[in-house]
């Protein structure tokens, strides 16, 4: 590792010394830069990694609110403003016990990458709060959401940071974040939040999004090493939100057979292929868990978690797709798919993989579609939900499928270009973040120091 990149990554470790999740983030990213930051001296000069890794701003606050009983409850609210060098601040707000300043922040860094990915004007952003919506009531959620736009509003903008949905965060949550904002506002900034329901100025496909994007990333990875078809692989997804869903749906569309989804609580397998539609009824519908697909599926097989490893790993499968959370998959799972004989890993959720597996799959030569570059199908379809907002017009669902596989490929192609612009074979993970990173530090130096 050169001095320069080495000196970067001790400061960041120093100054954060208690945000493992953001620690880890920059690691992968610094260290997969070495090549192309050792062949230009300008990065150093304009102390490009220095500013990089410094959000440009964060927001920490309270969110007070009154419980079904009458209880008076608080939270914490966070919303970091990470980069708005080639567009407005963009990402998600995160609504789960989990959230920190170190989650928070690792997540608005990998956006950053993320967005400058897609070709898209959109900067890097991320926020959300330690309030967890699972088993509230509707009026609980709601009073929380108003009371978080309160203090939110203040920060956003639809030409300033634009937030969007994430874990969470769904149609319920942002349909009362946007009322409350333009309560607030007395203004229909329609582009000030995206993921919203179609009835007011969401886009089509935005739910099918990330899932779809995976998929679409996927099949261009396999396609570029000689794999031509998904037809007839095996796969297994982790999660069951919207993007373990749908990328469940688009794989069981070109062929692949899904056999294992999972929840926070265990996994099912069904040696037969996932029967989709109990999914959605159950995660979409009814906000059961995943374990009631055997009230209707008695053939599948439940596998309970019992540890902090999920159990769907040590099912045998050509393709893996971690879609649930950060650091979901372990050195000790990459061994068991490496095993097991898996030719691909395709990361759905952002930073799920461990650096350790990462380096495992990559040196037994498993092709890996990395987070920034194979998730980014959500945050470009809230890009296509914007654009539609400022032109007051909407795009048919194919129009916006259209528009996401084009950039899906288009988003492979660049790291795949990158990759071997620097002579690092498929490695995939390295080509994303040198592919960003450029278009990051071009845009950085002819803005000057801000």
């Amino acid at each position: 590792m050169s001095n320069y990149v080495e000196n970067v990554l001790d400061d960041v470790k120093l100054k954060n010394a208690c945000e493992p999740e953001f620690i880890q983030a920059v690691d992968e990213v610094l260290s997969a830069l070495e090549p192309v930051v050792a062949k230009n001296d300008d990065y150093e000069k304009f102390a490009i990694l220095e500013r990089m890794v410094e959000p440009e701003r964060l927001i920490t606050f309270r969110v007070p609110w009154v419980d079904d009983n009458g209880k008076i409850r608080v939270n914490r609210g966070y919303r970091v403003q990470f980069s708005s060098l080639i567009g407005p601040y963009k990402g998600g707000l995160r609504f789960h016990p989990s959230v920190n300043q170190s989650i928070i922040k690792f997540l608005g860094f990998e956006q950053v990458f993320k967005n400058a990915l897609t070709g898209l004007p959109i900067g890097g952003g991320k926020g959300g709060s330690d309030f967890d919506p699972k088993g509230k009531s509707d009026n609980e959620v709601m009073r929380f959401c108003q009371s978080f736009m309160t203090e939110l509003q203040r920060h956003i903008g639809q030409d300033v940071d634009v937030p969007a949905g994430d874990i969470g965060v769904g149609a319920r949550e942002i349909g009362y974040l946007f009322g409350q904002y333009k309560r607030i506002k007395d203004a229909y900034e329609g582009g000030v939040l995206t993921g919203k329901s179609v009835v007011y100025g969401g886009s089509l496909a935005r739910k099918e999004a990330t899932g779809y994007g995976l998929i679409y990333f996927m099949r261009e990875m396999l396609k570029a090493n000689s794999i031509n078809s998904m037809a007839g692989k095996t796969v297994t997804i982790s999660g069951s939100g919207n993007v373990a869903i749908y990328a469940c749906e688009k794989a069981q569309q070109f062929g692949a057979k899904v056999v294992a989804m999972s929840d926070s609580s265990g996994c099912i397998y069904d040696k037969d292929g996932i029967d989709l539609a109990t999914i959605k009824r159950i995660k979409e519908v009814e906000r059961g868990r995943i374990k009631d697909y055997l009230h209707t599926n008695p053939f599948a097989e439940y596998m309970e978690r019992t540890g902090e490893n999920s159990p769907i790993w040590s099912i045998k499968t050509d393709i893996a797709l971690p879609c649930a959370t950060q650091n979901e998959l372990t050195l000790e799972d990459a061994k068991l798919l490496v095993k097991n004989g898996v030719i691909a890993v395709g990361e759905g959720a952002n930073m799920p993989t461990s650096k350790d597996a990462i380096e495992y799959f990559l040196a037994n030569n498993v092709l890996l579609a990395p987070a920034k570059a194979a998730n980014a199908g959500g945050v470009a379809t809230s890009a296509i939900e914007m654009s539609q907002n400022s032109m007051r017009f909407y795009y048919t669902f194919e129009e916006v499928d259209k528009k996401l596989e084009n950039i899906m490929k288009n988003i492979f192609h660049s790291c795949k270009a990158a990759a071997e612009k620097y002579e690092l074979g498929n490695n995939y993970v390295a080509g994303a973040n040198i592919a960003a990173f450029t278009k990051l530090a071009e845009a950085m130096i002819e803005q000057g120091v801000v």
